[in-house]
Parts: structure tokens; sequence; C-alpha cells
């Protein structure tokens, strides 16, 4: 039997349209809650860029500070910071002014930006940026475009560049609710006015997040670090310390480090010295131990005056009759290692002087330059000379050096063509250092030993210690992907190192070097 379907009353339809349109209501309200969310991230966001836009302008006032100070070095890296400053500035500034227009579309002309009373208005953002003849999302749009074109130009770094195309990006992601829209559209279309405002913040923190890193890239090109030098020494460095009577002794009057673009005042013995480079000679007098001493005066980025002041031994001796035989590089011979020799005899041709060796090898590179290589630690070496003298072979007095091991190395980073041995480091030039280097680099010896192994210790956000070892002397995919975690004053430490020098001896380094992230 069919069933009879049951007549609606008027009245009962009229209860299931309104029903309906208070569903359709329930689901285009936006609730109060996601509209709160947009306003605890719109204050996160407001405070990072406040501290980055604090730390670049510290930056510009150390540009202008360094531009008074020596215009010949920093003009060129200030003028390149003044017109980032500049296009940064006009970026930023746009973007505000469209988040104080669209906050005044919605409340009216006493609106407020931190004061947003209809932030679930979707129509006010629209009207701003997508009107047909007023709107300025497509400004926007072409703004964005030239920033991020103009700001790569002076980041060198691949990742950064990544990262910064990627917050700058104005592409439309491929989404079925997406075809058929622009930028702006997608951005802005039916967006309530706190979404807006907060994407228009994070746009701004974008802007300050770009400029900060070409303003430290842009510092290191003038190394602009060399204002933070806390220890400063005058050298001499002389050709050579042993002279013959009537002999010139010549030498540099230096101090670490040295500014090309700057002379310092040089006083030997209480007079000013006119040199160049810091070039200074004088004719040795008579036999024994002489010294001299002086000062020099240099000029620091603040303008205020450096003494330091120096003194130089050097002794003569008389013209000798015998043979000359001396190490290169130092007075003892390191054992395991190449040390370079020379030998001489007054008045006899290089060629026609032989050496020989005994408690290790000996082997000549060229007239009167050999090269030692001793067998043990602790053994004496003598070296034998004899020259040719037409047709007669004299023979002279054996000579001794004491054999060493090797020193120590010093582990440090290649970064550029610097050695990097500990304190504050770019990040940029943190990623690009692949491995951990060692070697004996005392402004004498330059000798390269092999990393075998090392650990790295960062700390987390709870100061607990992550330690990570690695064998040879690459970094780990494991620390790499820590150093890209690494915020700027965020340091880790590397230790543990243990490195084989030429000797074949290995080695445990003692202590650890430490890295902090700027």
């Amino acid at each position: 039997m069919a069933i009879k379907k049951r007549p609606v009353s008027p009245r009962q339809k009229m209860i299931n349209l309104m029903y309906i349109v208070l569903l359709a209501m329930l689901a285009l309200n936006i609730s109060t809650e996601v509209l709160n969310g947009f306003s605890v991230v719109e204050e996160s966001l407001n405070r990072t860029t406040a501290n980055a836009s604090s730390e670049n302008e510290a930056i510009y006032g150390d540009f202008r500070h360094q531009m008074e100070a020596n215009p010949e070095k920093v003009r060129e890296w200030f003028e390149k910071a003044t017109h980032v400053k500049n296009m940064s500035d006009s970026l930023y500034n746009f973007a505000q002014q469209l988040k104080e227009e669209i906050v005044r579309k919605a409340d009216g002309a006493d609106g407020n930006v931190h004061n947003i009373k209809n932030d679930d208005n979707i129509d006010a953002a629209g009207e701003v940026m997508l009107a047909p003849i007023t709107g300025k999302g497509k400004k926007l749009f072409q703004a964005i475009n030239a920033y991020r074109e103009n700001i790569l130009q002076y980041v060198t770094d691949p990742r950064q560049r990544k990262i910064i195309s990627s917050n700058l990006s104005t592409k439309v992601p491929r989404k079925p609710n997406t075809l058929g829209k622009n930028w702006q559209e997608y951005m802005f279309e039916n967006m309530p006015v706190a979404a807006a405002v907060t994407l228009l913040s994070k746009l701004q923190n974008d802007v300050r997040y770009a400029e900060g890193e070409v303003l430290h890239t842009l510092v290191s090109n003038i190394d602009m670090k060399d204002i933070r030098v806390n220890k400063l020494s005058a050298f001499v460095v002389p050709e050579k310390t042993t002279l013959y009577p009537g002999e010139r002794f010549s030498a540099n009057i230096v101090m670490a480090a040295v500014d090309t673009t700057q002379q310092p005042e040089i006083y030997v013995n209480g007079s000013r010295v006119n040199t160049r480079n810091g070039q200074y000679s004088f004719t040795a007098g008579g036999v024994g131990e002489h010294q001299f001493s002086g000062y020099i005066l240099m000029h620091n980025t603040k303008g205020d005056v450096l003494r330091r002041n120096f003194l130089q031994k050097y002794t003569v001796i008389p013209v000798p009759g015998g043979a000359t035989i001396a190490a290169d590089l130092m007075n003892v011979l390191y054992a395991g290692y190449k040390n370079p020799m020379s030998v001489s005899v007054p008045g006899v041709p290089q060629n026609a002087v032989s050496l020989s060796m005994t408690g290790g090898s000996l082997s000549m590179v060229g007239p009167g330059r050999y090269v030692a290589v001793p067998s043990a630690v602790g053994h004496d070496v003598t070296f034998h000379v004899s020259a040719r003298d037409g047709k007669q072979v004299r023979s002279f007095p054996p000579f001794t050096f004491h054999v060493r091991k090797l020193p120590d190395p010093t582990a440090y980073l290649s970064v550029g063509t610097d050695r990097f041995k500990g304190g504050w480091l770019m990040k940029g030039s943190l990623m690009g250092a692949h491995q951990l280097n060692a070697a004996i680099d005392d402004g004498i010896l330059d000798i390269q030993f092999r990393v075998v192994s090392f650990s790295t210790v960062f700390y987390d956000n709870m100061g607990n210690a992550v330690q990570m070892t690695t064998s040879g002397a690459s970094f780990s995919d494991r620390m790499r992907e820590q150093f890209r975690h690494l915020s700027h004053g965020r340091r880790f430490y590397i230790t543990e190192i243990k490195a084989v020098g030429p000797d074949g001896i290995t080695r445990s380094l003692p202590g650890a070097m430490e890295v902090k992230v700027r």
C-alpha cells in the first residue's frame, strides 16, 4: 500500500527556510577565536619587526660614524647601505599606509591600526586593494617585485637568496580556489580586516629581515669588525738580526692589524721617522749586541690616538772565514718534517759547496739549499760541510742541531682567504665552510695537518648540551642542519679535535673553538 505524504503547513515551511538561512549565516561567520589569533600574530610580528629595525638602525649608525672617520674606505659601502635603506623604507611605509587605509575603511576616519573595532569586516580590504580604478593591490604587487629584484643584487649567499626570494614571492599557488585569480585577489579578496593587516605586517617584517641580511654583508665588506679589536701591538719585522760591520739593517715597523688607507706615525729613539709602508733601515756599527726602540701612533675608527711601544735587538758579528749553515725557519729541526736548510761559504760559489748529514735524511733542492728530515725526537743531528776551492777541497767543523717534535697545530675554518680561529662569524660564511682544518701558523711555520675526527657541542633552548661527533675533517649532515637553525647571537663549540701532521703523529688538540653567529 502506498504511503500518503503528509502535507507541510505554511508555518513549517517558514521554520525550515529560517533554519537554512541560519546555517548559511553560521557558515559565513568568522569565529572570535580566529580573529583573536590574528591579533596575537600581529603583535608578535610587530615586536620582531621593531627589534630588526632597531638592529638595522644601529648598523646604519656605525656606517655613518665610519664614514666620518674614514670616507675613503667606507664611501662605496655607505652609499650602497643608504640605497638599501631608502628602498626598504619606501616599501615598509607603503605597507603601513595600506594598513591604515584598510582600518579606516572598516572603522571610519578615526580608525586605529592598533585598536581595530570591525576586525571581521570582509569588504574593507577588497575596496582598498581591488577597486577597479583606485585599488592599490597591483601597485603593491609591482613594488614587492621591484624590491625583491633590487635587494637580491646585494645577497651572495645562495641560502639567504632562497629565503628572501621565498619571503617576498608574489606567485599564486595552484589550488582549485585560485584559478583565474591574480596575486592581489588571492591575498585580499573577502579577507577580514584582521587578516589583511597581519599579512601586511608580515611583509614589513620580511622587508626588515632582507634589509638586515644585506647590511651584515656590507659590514663584512668594509670590515667594520675592526672597531672591536681589543689588542693592538707594535712589531718590528727585520730582514735579519745578525749583521756584519757596515751592513745595513732593514726592517718593517708595523701595528697589527694594518689599515692600508692610513699610515701610522713612527718614532725611533725619540725622533719621527719618515718611512713608506713602515720601511726602516740604518747602517750597522761595531761588533756586539745592539738595540733600538720607539713607538707608533695611529688613529682608531673613533678618532682616538693609539700608542704602542716597540724594542728591537740585533747582533753585529765579524766577517767569518768559515762555512755558515742555518735552518731556514728556526734554530732547531723537527722530527719527521722536511726542514729547509741553507749552507754557504764566503768566497765560494754555492754550487761548489756540499753538505752531508747524520741522524736523518738529506736531499738537495737547489744550489746551497737542502731539505733535512731528522729520524727521531731528542736525538741531535750533525751536518758536515765541504767546499771545493779550485783543486782543493776544504772541510769545516760540524754543525749540530737539536731535534724536537712538531708543536700542536691550531684548528681553523677557511673563510675566503682568511683563517677563522674562533669568535664572531657571519652565518653565510659558516654555511660556506664545509670542513675543519688545522695548521701550525705562528708567523714562522705554516704546516698543514689533517683532521681525522672532531665533535661539535650545541645548546638547545633549554640550555642542554647536544654533542655530535664525526670522523674525518668534513662537517656531518646533522651538524650542517644545526648550523641552519642557528640564529644571530647563538654559539656552539668545536672540540675533541684529533689531527695528524706530516710527521705521522696523531695529536688531540687542547681546548675548543667557540663560534658565535653574527
